[in-house]
């Protein structure tokens, strides 16, 4: 059994007195999940619900308030991260809940994409949030980037409360949807309010820890109206065995109501609630709600769930981050209105009408307009003039932003994602979220001589604000790659260029993101003498390659002894490592995990510089990597085909034309589910295909899985096609 230790601040009162909302009465969440889970859905209604908004919008009419950019609303699909804070009044009274005067929250939301091409929105936003709602489908259950999400969250300790949502829709099973949570994910999942009915005899739920059952009216289209009722005997024994499962796996869990129970006091609401708060904030727990957002049955007891059981500000660890000037000291930023300010710049947008803003999250002291603030990566300060409120695409300007809020700055320049901004004289360097390399890339150029230089500007604008989208020029022939995380992502950042930037551009077909590695050691040795009268250029490297583990990237040290190279002149032969893995020796593609070990060479008194010390040492990993078994690595993505029974076969024979590897199909109700793991370059036009094949009605998800060599028999055909470009 283990406790989550209680966070103090310091301070015996952290908030400032001109708060709008002390801190324990905040809460910073993030929606997340799988595409087409529903998490706009639910954010809209949460929306409605709290009356920061009097109509709800609907993702297939491109009416919500988070999906508002135009390609989003197009698509029906959430492309950016967005912001919007709501005040929630707890426990709303049985009946019209306007009325009720109760204990009012801030809830700050941050509604992600499911979509894997934008897959750094989800992984900058759970960098910074306290807490989060994971959707699943009711009828899916645990899908692949609900894994990726998971994951995502787990590597930032973000503690979850899961809401299975579309519990209106045939086939789904709540059940099914909590057992997948506990063996796909590993979550210890217990239910707290469970659906009442499935399908169209969705009544509502009950609440286990309260042992009532609320019930949605009928007549009120819009869910504002329910009843808290005891709960129906005929489902009554269920219930009570569900709660006793409840409290048996807080007691394991929990040391203070494991007390309780083993000195048989008795347990009350309020107990398990505390533990279940404790446990959930401990990343021990994860309580389940089932309801249909898009039916608006069961989101007011969810949003009163996040209230309960998710932390505030105060209940989390402190940020810590280095000491820029002694990178192996550690610090703390206390949540604390009184601290030393210090927060996190953890996305950039250009924004039409306002220029780049700056998303950030306040971890300690406070910000207003005319501050000052420094970042110790730049070592430079920025004077503070505008600070706004973000409502999804509205802009409040504010003057004052608390430790805890989340707010975004105008106007500020030299920065980056994943940027500190702090007191110059308390300077902490927090960790960035981080990012996966893009997959995929494709050139283009301008239609126009005259769209020259405003490509170069709009695409230069779109790489500060997305970390996962890269620009580079290639040195052969000259052209402008853009690489990304999909064909969706592309699409989107030329659509963007066109709409935002009003740049037209010509683009060519994608291109796989592959990569070179090397399957044994070997030795090189490399030599730069050159005499042209006068000084001359001397550098003599001799290193080892190694291959290194899988994702391990590259490493590299120095093993020279007897001074054989300066020691000024190590760092020259590092930089020429960094450059010569950059193009490797099978397809001129970068080379990863390997290590690689400075061992001997030469040098000059007169001669030898630090240029042809990093040029020997190009010579010498050229050398060998040419000896090492280099081979080529592509992406291989990992996919799931949803498709009626009757489609099966003909969907697992074009996968299996496509270089799969079929990992497991389930049959789940009337449909089957296909795993399986496909090299990227043969997903090119699969949305065509499987519509074709299913006439329609089979939907498929992929997310980046790992890297594999590249087969003898298409390893021609990819050089080939290399060359030709």
């Amino acid at each position: 059994m283990a406790t989550a230790a209680p966070v103090t601040t310091g301070n015996q009162n952290p908030n400032s007195p001109n708060r709008a909302f002390p801190l324990e009465k905040t809460r910073n969440i993030g929606i997340c999940a799988h595409i087409d889970a529903g998490k706009t859905t639910l954010t809209e209604r949460i929306l409605f619900y709290t009356g920061m908004i009097h109509k709800m919008g609907e993702v297939h009419e491109g009416t919500t308030v988070t999906d508002w950019m135009e390609q989003e609303r197009e698509r029906g699909i959430t492309i950016t991260s967005a912001a919007t804070t709501c005040t929630w009044i707890q426990k709303a009274d049985p009946g019209v809940f306007k009325s009720y005067e109760g204990i009012k929250q801030r809830i700050n939301i941050i509604d992600t994409p499911g979509h894997v091409d934008f897959t750094a929105e989800v992984e900058r936003s759970l960098r910074v949030l306290d807490g989060a709602i994971a959707v699943f489908c009711g009828v899916a259950g645990v899908q692949p980037q609900s894994e990726t999400v998971w994951r995502q969250a787990n590597k930032y300790h973000v503690p979850r409360i899961a809401f299975v949502n579309k519990m209106d829709r045939v086939g789904a099973n709540f059940e099914n949807a909590v057992n997948e949570m506990r063996t796909k994910l590993g979550a210890n999942a217990w239910p707290i309010l469970v659906p009442i009915g499935a399908e169209d005899q969705l009544k509502g739920q009950i609440d286990l820890v309260n042992q009532k059952a609320i019930i949605y009216s009928d007549d009120d289209q819009f869910g504002s109206t329910y009843g808290v009722e005891e709960i129906p005997v005929a489902l009554k024994s269920s219930a009570e065995k569900a709660r006793e499962d409840l409290i048996q796996a807080l007691v394991d869990l929990d040391d203070e109501l494991g007390m309780m129970y083993l000195e048989e006091k008795p347990i009350t609401v309020k107990d398990i609630k505390a533990a279940i708060r404790r446990q959930t904030i401990a990343n021990a727990f994860v309580p389940v709600v089932g309801g249909s957002a898009f039916k608006n049955k069961g989101v007011q007891f969810l949003v009163d769930a996040v209230v309960d059981y998710l932390p505030s500000p105060l209940d989390i660890p402190p940020a810590k981050g280095q000491d820029p000037d002694n990178p192996d000291a550690t610090i703390e930023a206390p949540t604390d209105d009184n601290g030393n300010f210090c927060s996190l710049a953890f996305k950039l947008w250009s924004d039409p009408f306002v220029g780049k803003l700056v998303f950030f999250r306040v971890y300690s002291g406070k910000l207003s307009k005319g501050d000052t603030v420094y970042n110790p990566r730049t070592r430079k300060r920025e004077r503070i003039s505008r600070i706004i409120q973000i409502q999804a695409d509205k802009r409040e300007d504010i003057e004052t932003c608390y430790s805890g809020d989340i707010a975004a700055i105008v106007g500020i320049k030299n920065i980056t994602t994943g940027d500190t901004l702090c007191d110059e004289n308390h300077a902490i360097l927090l960790e960035p979220p981080s990012f996966p390399d893009p997959v995929i890339s494709m050139a283009i150029e301008p239609k126009t001589k005259l769209d020259q230089e405003k490509m170069a500007n709009a695409l230069q604008r779109l790489a500060e604000e997305d970390p996962t989208f890269r620009v580079y020029t290639h040195e052969e022939t000259g052209q402008t790659i853009i690489a990304g995380m999909g064909e969706l992502h592309l699409e989107i950042i030329r659509d963007r260029m066109m709409r935002e930037f009003k740049v037209e551009a010509n683009a060519g077909k994608p291109q796989i993101a592959y990569k070179e590695t090397i399957l044994a050691p070997a030795d090189g040795e490399g030599k730069l003498i050159k005499q042209s009268g006068g000084r001359g250029q001397y550098g003599h490297v001799i290193l080892k390659v190694e291959p290194s583990e899988r994702g391990k990237g590259l490493t590299y040290e120095s093993k020279v002894v007897g001074g054989t190279i300066p020691k000024e002149y190590i760092p020259a032969c590092f930089k020429g490592v960094e450059e010569a893995v950059l193009n490797g020796v099978v397809g001129g593609y970068p080379v990863i995990d390997l290590h690689v070990q400075i061992l001997d060479g030469s040098y000059h008194d007169v001669d030898s510089n630090e240029m042809a010390f990093k040029l020997a040492a190009i010579f010498a990993m050229k050398d060998a990597l040419k000896k090492a078994k280099p081979i080529l690595l592509e992406p291989i993505m990992k996919v799931e085909v949803i498709t009626p029974e009757e489609y099966q076969g003909d969907i697992m024979g074009d996968l299996n034309r496509r270089r799969a590897k079929i990992m497991g199909i389930e049959t789940k109700s009337i449909s089957a589910s296909i795993n399986a793991e496909v090299p990227l370059a043969e997903m090119f036009g699969y949305a065509t295909t499987i519509r074709s094949l299913s006439k329609g009605r089979a939907a498929y998800s992929m997310e980046p899985s790992h890297f594999e060599q590249v087969p003898s028999q298409v390893l021609a055909a990819v050089l080939d096609q290399k060359s030709g470009n």
